[in-house]
Protein backbone atom coordinates (compact mmCIF):
# COMPACT_ATOMS: atom_id res chain seq x y z
CA UNK A 1 0.00 0.00 0.00
CA UNK A 2 1.66 3.31 -1.05
CA UNK A 3 1.65 5.91 1.48
CA UNK A 4 -0.58 8.77 1.70
CA UNK A 5 0.23 12.01 3.11
CA UNK A 6 -2.11 15.18 4.13
CA UNK A 7 -5.10 15.76 2.44
CA UNK A 8 -4.79 12.60 0.07
CA UNK A 9 -4.66 10.58 3.64
CA UNK A 10 -7.37 12.26 4.86
CA UNK A 11 -10.03 12.11 2.09
CA UNK A 12 -9.27 8.71 1.69
CA UNK A 13 -9.99 8.26 5.26
CA UNK A 14 -13.32 10.10 4.60
CA UNK A 15 -14.68 7.91 2.16
CA UNK A 16 -13.95 4.77 4.38
CA UNK A 17 -17.83 3.42 4.99
CA UNK A 18 -16.96 1.26 8.21
CA UNK A 19 -15.05 3.50 11.26
CA UNK A 20 -14.59 2.20 14.79
CA UNK A 21 -14.27 4.76 17.39
CA UNK A 22 -11.07 3.85 20.26
CA UNK A 23 -11.95 6.13 23.28
CA UNK A 24 -15.71 5.95 22.58
CA UNK A 25 -17.75 7.59 25.47
CA UNK A 26 -21.03 7.53 26.79
CA UNK A 27 -20.41 11.10 27.96
CA UNK A 28 -22.01 13.72 25.89
CA UNK A 29 -18.97 16.42 26.81
CA UNK A 30 -16.00 14.71 25.67
CA UNK A 31 -14.86 14.17 22.34
CA UNK A 32 -14.96 10.43 22.21
CA UNK A 33 -18.78 11.12 21.91
CA UNK A 34 -18.76 13.78 19.93
CA UNK A 35 -16.41 12.17 17.35
CA UNK A 36 -19.06 8.63 17.34
CA UNK A 37 -21.94 11.20 16.79
CA UNK A 38 -21.05 12.64 13.86
CA UNK A 39 -19.40 9.92 11.92
CA UNK A 40 -22.84 7.61 12.76
CA UNK A 41 -24.66 11.13 11.98
CA UNK A 42 -22.90 11.41 8.36
CA UNK A 43 -23.75 7.76 7.88
CA UNK A 44 -21.04 6.19 8.67
CA UNK A 45 -21.06 2.14 10.43
CA UNK A 46 -19.49 3.29 13.12
CA UNK A 47 -18.34 0.69 16.47
CA UNK A 48 -17.63 2.17 19.66
CA UNK A 49 -14.77 1.07 21.18
CA UNK A 50 -14.47 1.52 24.93
CA UNK A 51 -13.62 -1.46 27.79
CA UNK A 52 -15.68 0.72 30.13
CA UNK A 53 -18.52 1.23 28.31
CA UNK A 54 -21.82 -1.20 27.85
CA UNK A 55 -23.53 0.82 24.97
CA UNK A 56 -23.52 4.60 23.76
CA UNK A 57 -26.78 5.27 23.54
CA UNK A 58 -28.17 2.11 22.13
CA UNK A 59 -24.79 1.29 20.05
CA UNK A 60 -22.97 -1.64 21.61
CA UNK A 61 -19.77 -0.64 22.80
CA UNK A 62 -16.70 -3.45 21.83
CA UNK A 63 -13.59 -3.96 24.37
CA UNK A 64 -11.44 -3.76 21.68
CA UNK A 65 -10.68 -4.08 17.61
CA UNK A 66 -10.57 -7.53 17.77
CA UNK A 67 -14.12 -8.12 19.15
CA UNK A 68 -15.69 -6.01 16.28
CA UNK A 69 -18.06 -7.83 14.11
CA UNK A 70 -16.16 -6.65 10.88
CA UNK A 71 -13.13 -4.92 10.19
CA UNK A 72 -13.59 -1.03 10.16
CA UNK A 73 -11.52 1.36 7.14
CA UNK A 74 -10.86 3.40 9.33
CA UNK A 75 -9.74 3.86 12.48
CA UNK A 76 -10.70 6.95 15.32
CA UNK A 77 -8.32 7.04 18.45
CA UNK A 78 -9.15 9.29 21.98
CA UNK A 79 -7.17 7.60 23.57
CA UNK A 80 -3.81 9.34 25.89
CA UNK A 81 -0.64 8.50 23.62
CA UNK A 82 -0.16 5.90 26.11
CA UNK A 83 -2.80 3.65 25.06
CA UNK A 84 -2.49 4.49 21.71
CA UNK A 85 0.59 2.50 20.86
CA UNK A 86 -1.51 -0.65 22.35
CA UNK A 87 -4.11 0.64 19.66
CA UNK A 88 -1.60 0.88 16.32
CA UNK A 89 -0.09 -2.56 17.52
CA UNK A 90 -3.73 -4.32 17.66
CA UNK A 91 -4.56 -2.43 14.41
CA UNK A 92 -1.72 -4.16 12.70
CA UNK A 93 -2.33 -7.23 13.91
CA UNK A 94 -5.87 -7.13 12.64
CA UNK A 95 -4.92 -5.49 8.95
CA UNK A 96 -6.35 -1.87 9.45
CA UNK A 97 -3.85 0.34 7.85
CA UNK A 98 -5.72 3.74 8.54
CA UNK A 99 -5.68 5.75 11.68
CA UNK A 100 -6.56 9.54 12.93
CA UNK A 101 -5.28 10.13 16.16
CA UNK A 102 -7.25 13.19 17.44
CA UNK A 103 -4.96 16.30 18.45
CA UNK A 104 -3.55 15.28 21.89
CA UNK A 105 -3.99 11.77 21.25
CA UNK A 106 -0.35 11.76 18.99
CA UNK A 107 3.15 11.48 20.40
CA UNK A 108 6.69 11.36 18.85
CA UNK A 109 6.10 7.71 19.76
CA UNK A 110 2.90 6.75 18.49
CA UNK A 111 3.76 8.52 15.46
CA UNK A 112 7.31 6.78 15.08
CA UNK A 113 5.46 3.07 15.89
CA UNK A 114 2.89 3.73 12.69
CA UNK A 115 5.84 4.06 10.61
CA UNK A 116 7.84 1.28 11.63
CA UNK A 117 4.28 -1.07 11.33
CA UNK A 118 3.80 0.80 8.11
CA UNK A 119 0.36 2.42 9.14
CA UNK A 120 -0.71 5.25 8.07
CA UNK A 121 -1.63 7.92 9.95
CA UNK A 122 -3.79 11.71 10.47
CA UNK A 123 -2.89 13.10 14.13
CA UNK A 124 -2.88 17.12 12.96
CA UNK A 125 -6.09 17.20 12.68
CA UNK A 126 -9.51 17.22 13.78
CA UNK A 127 -11.94 15.01 12.34
CA UNK A 128 -14.80 16.82 13.39
CA UNK A 129 -13.47 19.50 11.66
CA UNK A 130 -12.37 17.62 8.34
CA UNK A 131 -16.20 16.46 8.51
CA UNK A 132 -16.90 20.37 7.80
Amino acid sequence: MEQKKGNELVQDMLVQNIWAVVGASANTQKFGYKVFKRLANEGYTVYPVNPNCKEIEGTKCYGSLRDLPEVPGAVSVIVPPSAGIGVLEEAAELGIKRLWFQPGAESAEVIEKADELGLQIVYDRCVLTELG
